[in-house]
């Protein structure tokens, strides 16, 4: 399965809307929401190829919407995004299935072969 549609999910602005589009850059469509609550009160939660996601929100963090995500739409390849990834967090986000955890700022290279690594 190739990835077209990302949904990105960040609660800082700036950051969001200059993911969305390095990810258009590269010819991913992209949808972004400020929030957890944004994105799954969405239409198109079933829609997406990938979701990367800030840990780091207010109201449901990063990992809480993995583990909700994972429970009802177990395959979804997710990414998570932080500043301030410790061990224990990238613990927990590897045993509830997350592909990747990229640290910020974000090395570009990485990130586009983590997204090009969800088809294989």
């Amino acid at each position: 399965m190739a990835v077209r549609h990302i949904a990105v999910i960040d609660d800082d602005e700036d950051f969001r809307l200059s993911l969305e589009a390095l990810l258009d850059s590269y010819g991913y469509r992209v949808t972004v929401f400020g929030g957890a609550a944004e994105f799954l009160s969405g239409q198109e939660v079933g829609h997406f190829d990938c979701l990367i996601s800030d840990i780091q929100m207010p109201g449901q963090n990063g990992l809480q919407l993995a583990s909700q995500l994972r429970a009802n739409r177990g395959e979804l390849p997710i990414i998570l995004l932080s500043a301030y990834a410790t061990q224990d967090v990238r613990r927990r986000a590897m045993a509830l299935g997350v592909r990747c955890i990229m640290s910020k700022p974000l090395d570009v290279e990485k990130l586009l072969k983590c997204i090009s690594d969800l088809t294989s």
